[in-house]
């Protein structure tokens, strides 16, 4: 039976928020797969208390457990404590507790092929307080999997964005663009289209660097030195891959309906698109790694947690896009 592990992120967020308001909706049983949320189960009382939501928990100590989802019902796992449950501030005692239950779905995930974990939106800043090489969870999960590569894919019904370098100063992107990152991450990206999205022939765009791609050399030598020659190898190996265009026409209505998935060199060079076309129905994920990963598209919201202001419509996704990959 295929299952999905739900990780709701940093507990003072809106993830534990997003899977409350979901067990009581039609989706929760309308999705017809089962889902186990990785909690500790006095965080979800309290935090269905701040919203003014009546919930009723399930606890199971096994996986095999798992029943259909039943409205109103949660299936919870009590993996790790959660040593402050109340939501809109970050405690440090917390820290500890989001790498317990993520470290847990991906074991899980890694023993079990009919297993997807979905993720909530985790803290960097505090679990870094604790593990200062912490950068994200998708490098989290291609160590946990020890995986060769991994590539983070942001897709929507709009488009697709993957990304070259993830959570790095914006100095050090020029320095770590090399001809063997792009070969391997664009690589990665072909296979991911193909196997999880059915794409038999991905058609990948691939961005320059600089303003207007380099412009001939004349703002930056890293499309000829540099991705040029990757796209050479690539097209040798039969992916069809772009050779470097301009990131600030890239996104045109012509492109975006004759593109499988855009290739960025940074984070912000194609986050900003697909949030702004996309923000709430976009899914993160993760390709590269031996298992399925989904998750949502944005932060952990402090502001409006424990407010019933959040939206669940990305974790809808998530779960969707999560089981279609199953």
């Amino acid at each position: 039976m295929k299952k999905i592990l739900y990780s709701p992120g940093e507990p003072s967020g809106i993830g534990p928020d997003l899977i409350i308001q979901l067990c009581k909706s039609t989706f929760w049983t309308d999705i017809k797969i089962p889902i186990l949320c990785l909690s500790d189960p006095k965080l979800l009382i309290q935090r269905a208390k701040d919203l003014g939501k009546k919930i009723t928990l399930k606890e199971i100590s096994a996986i095999k457990q798992l029943q259909a989802n039943k409205k109103n019902i949660i299936q919870v796992m009590h993996v790790s404590d959660c040593g402050n449950t109340k939501p809109g501030k970050l405690y440090k005692s917390n820290a500890q507790y989001v790498l317990d239950n993520l470290k847990f779905g991906i074991d899980e995930a890694l023993k079990n092929k009919n297993l997807a974990i979905v993720t909530g939106p985790i803290s960097k800043e505090n679990i870094i307080s604790i593990n200062k090489a912490f950068s994200g969870h998708t490098e989290y999960i291609q160590q946990r999997t020890k995986s060769d590569e991994v590539l983070m894919l942001l897709a929507s019904d709009q488009l697709k964005v993957a990304l070259a370098t993830t959570h790095i100063p914006l100095k050090k992107v020029a320095n770590k663009i090399s001809k063997e990152l792009v070969i391997s991450k664009a690589t990665t990206l072909n296979q991911g289209l193909k196997q999880k999205f059915k794409i038999k022939n991905p058609n990948i765009k691939l961005l320059g660097l600089n303003p207007h791609s380099g412009e001939g050399g004349k703002i930056g030598k890293e499309e000829i030195d540099i991705l040029t020659p990757a796209v050479k190898e690539l097209r040798k190996k039969k992916i069809n891959i772009s050779y470097p265009i301009s990131a600030d026409t890239a996104f045109t209505k012509k492109n975006l309906k004759e593109t499988d998935a855009f290739l960025g060199m940074y984070h912000d060079q194609v986050l900003p698109v697909i949030k702004a076309l996309s923000f709430g129905s976009a899914v993160n994920i993760t390709l590269g790694v031996p298992i399925t990963r989904t998750s949502v598209d944005h932060g952990v919201a402090l502001d409006i947690s424990g407010t019933g202001k959040s939206d669940p419509s990305s974790l809808k996704e998530a779960i969707k896009t999560a089981k279609k990959i199953l």
